[in-house]
């Protein structure tokens, strides 16, 4: 293994991003290798790399990592973006299962037909409206620091962050009623390593399109379509 970092997963965001995220906002150079055939994926599984046979997967400090949320945990703790304590900790848990289940919605979207992604889009848009970006608006508003967290910026901001552009690319005035977000917004967006990540050229991908959903139906064997909620 390398040095850095190596990511093992198809050339679009998936799960995958959110990684790509918190290691270029810690400052962490990384590889990549991408999956575009199903014979490298069929190598991985034969060389018990997988553990339980799914992507994303990291090699990382001698590891190799499955389980998105294990991968994440590791690196916000590795690079101090994990709170100063325990309580710090829940709280940045906490936050980030919200955006977890915003960013849930939007993962499946490039799987879905034409009709259900127009009813999906209105759901997410629906949902980060009245039920998330209420949330961190109040969280704050009421403690009146930068960040949501110790007033360090963490785990828990870099993932509300990538959420909002999420969004926004689904709505682009959807943080007009959110004031603490729209600030919230800039401020993130002009830490060195983030505005980094947003430059074109970076390793953050676009909008899933056709050639991705190809390329993950193709490698994964899926054949079906997912549904909408």
């Amino acid at each position: 293994m390398s040095g850095k970092p190596k990511l093992f997963y198809f050339d679009g965001r998936g799960k995958m991003e959110s990684i790509r995220w918190l290691l270029a906002a810690a400052g962490v150079e990384f590889e990549e290798e991408f999956l575009e055939t199903r014979d490298q994926y069929e190598k991985l599984l034969q060389g018990g790399s997988l553990l339980f046979q799914q992507v994303p997967m990291v090699e990382i400090d001698g590891m190799r990592m499955v389980q998105t949320r294990a991968i994440l945990s590791y690196i916000a703790a590795k690079y101090n973006l994990y709170g100063k304590d325990l309580k710090e900790r829940a709280l940045i848990d906490m936050y980030i299962g919200g955006t977890d289940d915003l960013m849930g919605f939007i993962l499946m979207f490039p799987f879905l037909s034409a009709e259900d992604k127009e009813k999906q889009r209105a759901f997410v848009i629906q949902k980060a409206t009245s039920r998330y970006f209420p949330v961190y608006e109040k969280v704050l508003k009421d403690h009146g620091q930068d960040f949501l967290v110790g007033n360090n910026f963490s785990w828990a901001d870099v993932h509300l962050l990538e959420a909002i552009l999420m969004v926004e690319e689904k709505k682009s005035d959807v943080l007009s009623g959110f004031p603490q977000l729209q600030a919230f917004k800039a401020r993130m967006s002009s830490i060195p390593t983030i505005k980094k990540f947003l430059e074109p050229g970076s390793q953050r991908k676009p909008v899933p399109d056709d050639k991705y959903v190809e390329t993950v139906r193709r490698v994964l064997r899926m054949y079906y379509d997912l549904k909408a909620n």
